[in-house]
């Protein structure tokens, strides 16, 4: 597959807090129209490389091309246009608890764009019917579930018909049916609208289902990219202690607590 046909490419990614590296050269790259999982066990540094992916933080060093941009070297304004293009549904929804679902999924739209409200409200109600939460716009974060939260925050990350779609741990505190759920409802959006999405999560079932390329972090190192079917037949002795949640006892200073509380 030739550059031009990767929607992210990552290159000897280097990242730091103070003194810690973080990420430790990882590399990788998600075509366009792909689901990739990111995958690893606390302090690996999964949530360092989605900020990082999303610029909203800079690496030490290495490159990061997002549709064609290395915005490790964008102006402010690359960014801002680029982030147009990018739909974010993090882990606690941040929906702003002061407006209706309605009025959030608006927000980009009102921000970015210049169309008339009427085209808004409607743009709003069919984001939230993809999501199956028609004719509930007018309710309040406060008064939803946590799935419904999960549905909205994903119609507004698509309010902006976004070419791809970051998800930071979309599982978290579900059932498992509302989980399996939110699994199909990502799949139809990768076969339907051909959105390349990236999901950081710990759930490795959700993983699974999902992903066609999975890519498993360590210790700021990738261990493994590759199909679900490799990386779950992968004979990495880490990859499997992972995969079957083994444990290995370890001492840990101050320093390596803190570093894996804010590593990802």
């Amino acid at each position: 597959m030739s550059a031009n046909h990767y929607a992210i490419e990552v290159e000897d990614l280097v990242a730091y807090y103070g003194s810690r590296r973080i990420l430790d050269g990882v590399s990788l790259q998600v075509g366009y129209g792909e689901i990739m999982v990111i995958m690893g066990g606390s302090g690996s540094g999964k949530s360092t490389l989605l900020r990082h992916l999303l610029a909203l933080q800079t690496p030490r060093s290495g490159s990061i091309r997002i549709l064609g941009r290395d915005i490790t070297t964008a102006s402010a304004d690359m960014l801002h246009e680029l982030r147009q293009s990018i739909g974010v549904s993090f882990q606690g929804g941040a929906l702003l608890s002061s407006l209706t679902i309605g009025e959030n999924v608006a927000l980009p739209l009102r921000e970015h764009t210049r169309l008339d409200d009427s085209i808004i409200e409607i743009t709003a109600r069919l984001k939230l019917e993809i999501v199956s939460l028609g004719g509930f716009e007018h309710l309040y974060p406060a008064q939803l579930s946590g799935g419904m939260i999960k549905r909205a925050a994903l119609a507004r990350a698509m309010a902006m018909d976004p070419k791809m779609l970051f998800f930071d741990e979309p599982s978290a505190g579900l059932d498992p049916v509302v989980s399996s759920e939110l699994d199909d409802l990502i799949i139809k959006l990768r076969d339907t609208l051909g959105v390349t999405i990236v999901v950081v999560t710990h759930e490795l079932e959700s993983a699974f289902k999902i992903a066609d390329h999975i890519t498993v972090l360590d210790h700021g190192r990738i261990l493994i990219s590759g199909t679900a079917d490799i990386v779950r037949n992968s004979s990495i002795e880490r990859v499997q202690d992972l995969l079957h949640r083994r444990s290995r006892p370890i001492e840990i200073s101050a320093d390596d607590y803190l570093h894996r509380l804010t590593g990802g």
